[in-house]
């Protein structure tokens, strides 16, 4: 049976509760259940290009390039044997201040403040001297859809540049901010000259090159639902128009 998950998470955290956070035993528990169910991982790119072989594989992304991707994720990562891939919005990188865009901005200022800090190109350069895949989450992290042309090239086409010069290899992959992406934003990302993206859709869809779904991974999500979420049946069954609409009042994804 062939089956390629690709997960979605955005920061790993003992104390933040934040949606889109979840704590170390949460990951090191998902990445188990995935391991004892036979999953291998492989990086997002080689999964979309089907580099990574047949079977079960999972691919482990995370959005927004927290610190805590490399302080508290990729020990979990390390330890199960799985690679990383991380999306970098390169204007925070390195960036002393916290990041703030719509949907964290309301944790400036908190006691969770530190949660909110990037990576530094040193440390994403380790992360890709490890095997990670490192890619592009953009400049400024915005709503793609919403951008004139001309700085939605700009998002695209420098953030990708920028890479390439720290890291002094090919950035092929994108994560759409959001998730939020059209057919606009994804003719340009092809003539950007990435190769494979990533969407967090509500309804599941044939996966394409660059609008490949992803599964996203939330506070809220107990094993159980966890468990559901990963299942292969259950993707399948949210490509039915009413099974996602159902899932979609259940509040998934």
């Amino acid at each position: 049976m062939n089956d390629l998950l690709v997960l979605c998470y955005h920061a790993v955290s003992h104390t933040w509760p934040a949606a889109l956070s979840v704590t170390p035993e949460a990951l090191d528990r998902q990445l188990g259940q995935l391991t004892r169910r036979g999953y291998r991982g492989a990086r997002f790119t080689d999964v979309v290009l089907g580099r990574a072989g047949r079977g079960r594989i999972v691919a482990v992304t995370f959005d927004d390039s927290y610190r805590s991707v490399l302080e508290q994720a990729k020990p979990i990562l390390d330890r199960h044997g799985f690679p990383g891939t991380l999306y970098v919005p390169t204007d925070w990188a390195g960036d002393p201040r916290p990041m703030t865009w719509a949907g964290i901005d309301h944790w400036v200022g908190t006691e969770h403040e530190p949660e909110l800090h990037s990576l530094t190109w040193d440390e994403l350069r380790g992360l890709a001297a490890d095997g990670w895949e490192i890619g592009s989450h953009t400049c400024s992290h915005p709503h793609l859809p919403q951008l004139d042309d001309a700085t939605l090239v700009h998002e695209l086409e420098h953030s990708k540049a920028v890479i390439e010069r720290e890291l002094g290899q090919p950035c092929t992959s994108l994560a759409y901010p959001y998730g939020a992406m059209d057919e606009r934003v994804r003719r340009a990302a092809e003539a950007a000259g990435y190769v494979a993206a990533g969407t967090i859709p509500r309804i599941l869809y044939p996966p394409r090159p660059l609008m490949w779904p992803r599964t996203p991974i939330f506070h809220v999500d107990s094993p159980q639902r966890f468990r559901l979420k990963a299942s292969r049946t259950v993707r399948r069954l949210r490509t039915r128009p009413r099974v996602a609409s159902l899932a979609i009042r259940l509040g998934w994804p």
